[in-house]
């Protein structure tokens, strides 16, 4: 990087810690927002983030497939010809147990609020990325493209995956920096591939005494669900040696371990199963009609999904369920090359602002950067901790999350002054 690249970004963390109030006071406005998913109602959000842009004066659209589910896509060019970056991010959040949770209250150095973590503080810092880079764009070349998308916690049909099956030329980009939820310890090149399904059986019923006159439905999806852990869970994937090597080194899996939960590295490796969901019956001494159960298989790099499919399958049939896989939120692995240019970009950036070294690591849960890399094009993640994503207290810390907003615009800064098409 240049002197000039230096001084850039410089001045912008400057700006960040002179405005930190205001950019602080739009996060908590942000995490107010009751953008859950499911239902998916974005339409409060998407007014949030164009009345944002709008102050900024910078340029966005907004693109649908439903008018409940809009996503803003907004692209300026800089002062030079150059590489497109596109910066990515969703506004739709887990549901909450805890309505507190909607008071985006700060204490203790903290923000508390559904969002927090997954993915609203990434999201806005993909967007100050987008409104407070503009006015430099004569010392920067390329163009500059943000995307700030509907529905990812339902797989994105009608977000990311909605704009590359029809907005393609408009957001695909040369790399994508991504703001979901990865801490500040780790840089995540990868992703686990997912499979969701249901499992179902039905019956005529009958007395509870009375087993030889029907068949019984939870014990049917019981057996089924036994045999799907008993064949997949834990079990090695199929990685790539380059990719195992990665994922081994001590360095890896000291951050994997730290940064996700003790045992993280080692489960980035294997393929796991968790049955979310499982009910059926009404009685106990009544054989039931019915029961289902709901699972999610994630596997690594290298784990074939229809050889899962097949042995799923082969499990329903034996055990005579009905397999009904979810297609929206079923997808293969993704990864990026771990040396590449944005990925330098982000581990130099936290190394100046933090002051740690971070190794890459597999992340376990999945986020919209596979769209990119399923094309060849690099992502890479950038977010606050993920560890209380979800839960009854989710946070983030505030000096993270001016960190996060930081980072996001010297990666793009640092990516539009050396880039070239």
């Amino acid at each position: 990087m240049t002197d000039d690249s230096a001084a850039l970004r410089r001045e912008l963390c400057d700006l960040v810690d002179a405005r930190r109030d205001e950019f602080l006071d739009l996060l908590r406005a942000f995490l107010r927002i009751r953008s859950v998913n499911p239902p998916g109602d974005m339409r409060e959000a998407a007014s949030f983030v164009r009345g944002v842009l709008d102050r900024f004066g910078v340029p966005h659209r907004t693109l649908a497939a439903r008018e409940d589910m809009p996503n803003i896509v907004g692209r300026w060019e800089a002062g030079a010809p150059g590489a497109n970056l596109v910066l990515n991010g969703h506004m739709d959040v887990f549901p909450v147990s805890n309505e507190r949770l909607w008071q985006a209250e700060m204490k203790d150095g903290k923000i508390y609020g559904r969002g927090a973590s997954d993915m609203k503080t990434g999201t806005l810092a993909g967007i100050l990325a987008y409104g407070l880079l503009c006015p430099y764009r004569d010392r920067l070349k390329g163009a500059l493209t943000l995307t700030v998308v509907s529905d990812e916690q339902s797989g994105g049909r009608y977000g990311t995956r909605f704009l590359f099956e029809n907005h393609a030329d408009e957001i695909a980009g040369d790399c994508c920096l991504n703001g979901e939820p990865s801490g500040l310890e780790t840089l995540r090149f990868m992703e686990k591939g997912t499979l969701r399904f249901s499992l179902s059986a039905s019956g005529p019923g009958g007395h509870g005494g009375y087993p030889h006159r029907a068949n019984n439905p939870v014990q049917q999806v019981v057996a089924a669900v036994q045999a799907i852990y008993a064949r997949f869970h834990l079990k090695p994937g199929n990685l790539p040696p380059e990719f195992d090597a990665v994922l081994t080194s001590p360095a890896s899996v000291a951050a994997a371990d730290l940064a996700m939960g003790e045992g993280a590295a080692e489960n980035a490796r294997r393929i796991t199963v968790n049955c979310g969901i499982i009910g059926g019956g009404a009685k106990a001494t009544q054989i039931p009609t019915e029961a289902a159960a709901s699972l999610d298989i994630r596997y690594p790099v290298g784990t074939e999904g229809d050889e899962l499919r097949q042995g799923l399958s082969e499990i329903a049939e034996q055990t005579g369920c009905l397999l009904t896989i979810n297609e929206d939120h079923s997808y293969p692995p993704s990864s990026t090359n771990p040396a590449g240019g944005m990925a330098e970009i982000l581990r130099r950036n936290i190394r100046e602002l933090t002051g740690r070294d971070v190794p890459p690591v597999c992340s376990l849960g999945g986020t919209d950067a596979r769209y990119w890399r399923w094309r060849g094009i690099p992502a890479v993640i950038c977010g606050p901790s993920n560890i209380s994503m979800g839960t009854d207290t989710e946070h983030v810390e505030i000096e993270e999350a001016l960190t996060v907003f930081k980072l996001h615009l010297c990666c793009a800064a640092d990516y539009l002054s050396a880039a070239s098409a």
